[in-house]
Formats: structure tokens, sequence, C-alpha cells
């Protein structure tokens, strides 16, 4: 049992290690919910390659929720999912 809390918290460290990640997941968590635009005026020295990566990152390990709706322009917003 023991050994099993390591391992998750060890895997949890490597998916939210880095210099973003933690940036982009407390700015998600005072605002709930932000379109990729907002976050990168939140956070002004991300460039938008890494910003997308990031985003990409935590949304493949189910830590941030992406919802893009059909309309013109193309409107997307973040969240934090429940996980």
């Amino acid at each position: 049992m023991q050994m099993t809390v390591y391992c998750k918290f060890g895997t949890a460290l490597d998916i939210l290690t880095g210099k973003w990640k933690s940036l982009i997941l407390l700015r998600l968590l005072s605002n709930s919910t932000m379109r990729f635009s907002e976050l990168q005026k939140a956070i002004p020295d991300i460039s938008k390659k890494m910003l997308a990566q990031q985003l990409k990152e935590l949304e493949y390990h189910d830590i941030v929720h992406r919802e893009v709706y059909a309309q013109v322009p193309p409107k997307v917003e973040y969240s934090i999912t429940e996980y």
C-alpha cells in the first residue's frame, strides 16, 4: 500500500512539474474557465507555442478540459477537471 502512494505521488510530480504548468493551473483555479488569449495575457512571459504545448499535456492527463465551440470565430475555453 505504501509503495502505491509513492508511485502515484511520483506520477503526479512528473505530470505537474515544470515552469509553466503550475502557473497555468493557478490561473485556471482562480478563474475557473479561461480562453487561450486570456491565459496568454495572464502569463505574459510564456510563448504561444509553449502555452499550447503545456495545455495539450495537461489535457492529455485529464487535468485540464478543452471545450471547443462551433462558431465563427472559433472559441475555445479551458478549465480544471474534477480529476
